[in-house]
Order: structure tokens, then sequence, then C-alpha cells
């Protein structure tokens, strides 16, 4: 039987928004929204806090920002439930974009978009130590050419400060985003 439940419509909705995107046919992506939609970006797109309110403004904003972003990859969330009350479908949402990773919330109304919250999560190449990466915690015993403390701490501050710098080199060979 076909299924048409909620995560089956937040799918189906997703992968043709993230198809348009792809093609860069942001009239059909804008269409996938209802007339009084919103749009709230938080620095994926925009590399601001950004708010498109309505059809319109969302056109205008991907017409801006498209390109740049090259979003890619929209799928539902691992580990959440897709929900539908009242007629509003609620699924957390995943994607990547030309330059970081990102999660979000989309609302549906009517099988198109009616609330739209992209947000940035972590910077490609620039991902949190997690797992084997991660720094490792008190070091008991004692050993002969074993730094202090302090010496760690002023090494992570140098290597620290040396990543924020490339990090800000970075950023500033990227041409600024323009706000639509």
């Amino acid at each position: 039987m076909l299924d048409v439940g909620p995560a089956s419509l937040a799918a189906r909705v997703l992968v043709a928004f993230g198809e348009a995107l792809d093609r860069g046919d942001v009239a059909a992506a804008s269409a996938m929204f209802v007339q009084d939609c919103y749009w709230r970006d938080l620095v994926t797109f925009t590399w601001n806090l950004f708010t498109c309110e309505g059809r319109g403004q969302v056109e205008a904003m991907l017409n801006s920002q498209l390109g740049q972003a090259a979003p890619s990859g929209w799928h539902l969330a691992e580990g959440e439930t897709v929900s539908e009350d009242g007629g509003i479908t609620t699924a957390w949402i995943g994607f990547e974009t030309a330059t970081g990773r990102g999660y979000g919330l989309m609302r549906l109304r009517d099988d198109k978009i009616w609330t739209l919250l992209t947000s940035m999560v972590e910077l490609k190449g620039h991902e949190e130590s997690k797992g084997i990466a991660r720094p490792m915690g008190a070091k008991h015993g004692a050993g002969k050419s074993r730094t202090t403390w302090m010496e760690e701490r002023e090494a992570e501050a140098r290597a620290a400060e040396a990543r924020d710098k490339a990090l800000l080199e970075q950023l500033a060979a990227k041409p600024a985003a323009k706000a639509p």
C-alpha cells in the first residue's frame, strides 16, 4: 500500500526541494512554499541571521545566495520522528552547504513548506573533535619529560590562535554575501 503518512510526505517534499535547489531552479524551489511562509536562516545561506517573510523574499534570498551556498544532501534527520498535528507536518532535517553542515526544522501546511529553519552546526574542515580525536582528560603519573599543565595550556592557546587566524583568512577570501 502507498505510504501517505507524515514521514513520507516530509521526505517527498524535502527531496523535491533539494532537487530544485540542485538544478538551480529558484522558481521551482520558491513555489514549494505557501504564500505566507517564513524561512529563518542562521548562518547557512546568508552568513547572517536572516528571516524571509513570504514567497517573494524566499525567492530573492535564493537568487542572491544559492550559488554561493550550494546546498545538497537534504534528508530527514536521523533519530527524529516526523509528526503531524492539526494539518501541520513537522520534520527535523539535515543538509550540507559548500562550507558546512546544517540542521533545521521544516513545517508543512497543505503539502507545502510553511516554515523552514536552517542553521549551521559545523564548518567543513573545522569539525568538533569526537571519539578518538577528542583530547584526553587528566594524565596521571609522573614522567621525566612531561609538560606541565601551564605549558600544555599555552601550547593549546597557540594552536587555537593559529586555527582562528587560518579560519579568518579563509572567510576573508570569500566574497561578502549580500542580503536580499
